[in-house]
């Protein structure tokens, strides 16, 4: 199963007022596990940015003036896109920025049917708690010391080992090539997980082939036990 774990940077909180998106950040999950496959861009906004939101995700004017605009890069995104679920923290906003962005530039929106909010799996496992992404990676252990500003990216990156915990936690991503106290660690599953290329599943049955040189093997075995008696 392919799924995109995807942040937006943003000018603003809506964009029915004008406000875009500025930052897009997405990594790839097969089953649950990152392929090491990402998308990562900034966009002009067009419009200048509030001291505000700058202050937040340190996106300025001077550093967006020379960017490529959202409608010079849509289509490269939604290729990348595919028809994959799409996981966010607090979905619903970034999915208004996401569809917002696409209208304008005469795209079709993406189906909130697609959507998946690491916020609403939080309420439900952690009922009154805090569900921001900094409380719960403090509460799943997820280092996220380099974390000054936000960053499309690197928030994504985050997002990515919380959904994987809220959703089973680590033992999908075991690699039995990791020593037994580097397994415990919280970040080795994601690591490993995403320097390994994606493959598709072996076939587990024996071919023709197969069960022909199996046979020939179990010829050459003098007095074994399972023909005693077989006469």
């Amino acid at each position: 199963m392919r799924e995109i774990v995807f942040d937006t940077e943003t000018t603003g909180f809506d964009p029915k007022t004008g406000d875009r998106i500025v930052e897009i950040g997405c990594i790839e999950l097969i089953d649950r596990v990152e392929t090491g496959a990402t998308y990562h861009a900034y966009f002009n906004p067009c419009r200048p940015m509030p001291p505000g939101a700058e202050a937040i995700h340190g996106l300025g004017d001077a550093f967006l003036a020379n960017k490529p605009k959202f409608a010079e890069k849509a289509r490269e995104l939604l290729d990348f896109l595919g028809d994959a679920k799409l996981i966010a923290h607090n979905a619903p906003f970034d999915f208004g920025f996401l569809n917002a962005e696409l209208g304008l530039c005469g795209h079709p929106i993406v189906s909130l049917d697609r959507m998946i909010d690491t916020i609403a799996i939080a309420r439900t496992l952690h009922p009154g708690a805090k569900h921001s992404l900094d409380a719960l990676c403090t509460r799943y252990g997820i280092d996220r010391s380099h974390r000054i500003k936000h960053g499309a990216l690197l928030d994504a990156e985050l997002l990515t080992q919380l959904y994987i915990e809220l959703t089973g936690g680590r033992q999908i991503g075991f690699d039995i090539g990791v020593a037994a106290g580097a397994a415990s660690s919280p970040s080795c599953a994601t690591a490993n997980a995403a320097a390994r290329r994606y493959r598709e599943p072996r076939p587990h049955h024996a071919g023709a082939a197969e069960l022909a040189r199996h046979a020939a093997f179990i010829a050459t075995i003098d007095g074994a036990l399972w023909n005693a008696g077989a006469a």
